[in-house]
């Protein structure tokens, strides 16, 4: 009876420290910032890294190709016709199918006359996937970014930002060396 008692009392204490730890570990994460965004009224900014949705300027293209030899699906739709006159190429098309995209940046890094551009624009669902093959006209839209949008509230990574760092945040920086010899 004893030692039935004695077990009793242990496991009694044994399950309140169990209950304490868990609920410590409540109280813990009621102090941290919420991970959760509001999504439509809160947006994400995407680093200066991210790779969004291709522009692209027509009148840089020179038609050269390298864009489709170098994606790793020939995704690049190039459409040129060769001008005896001027004895080079002419670009007619140029189209990008988001649909099959994987957004790997080939295209951009190894473009020779930087047409092609990578925009921190990521809001590219629709319901029929034939939108999604954007043409030259399609492409070279320039994107809103979510942090001049009046009615959205950036945030940047997971933190919320004050106004004085989403000024800083937004606006380019230059830095000046100084050299002290």
């Amino acid at each position: 009876m004893i030692n039935g008692l004695k077990n009793y009392s242990q496991d009694a204490l044994r399950a309140a420290r169990y209950i304490g730890q868990g609920f410590f570990v409540t109280l813990d994460h009621m102090n941290r910032t919420p991970i959760t965004i509001q999504y439509p009224y809160e947006k994400l900014i995407p680093s200066e890294r991210f790779r969004g949705r291709i522009h692209f300027e027509f009148d840089k293209c020179i038609a050269c190709e390298v864009c489709v030899r170098v994606c790793p699906i020939n995704l690049p739709v190039v459409d040129w016709e060769f001008q005896k006159s001027m004895k080079k190429k002419q670009l007619k098309s140029y189209s990008i199918d988001f649909g099959v995209c994987i957004f790997c940046g080939n295209c951009v890094e190894f473009c020779p006359t930087n047409c092609l551009s990578m925009t921190e624009e990521y809001e590219l669902s629709s319901y029929d996937r034939h939108e999604l093959n954007y043409d030259q006209v399609a492409l070279g839209r320039l994107p809103n970014p979510a942090s001049k949008d009046p009615l959205v509230h950036p945030i940047l990574g997971l933190g919320y930002l004050q106004k004085k760092l989403l000024t800083q945040s937004t606006e380019s920086k230059t830095i000046t060396n100084f050299d002290k010899s």
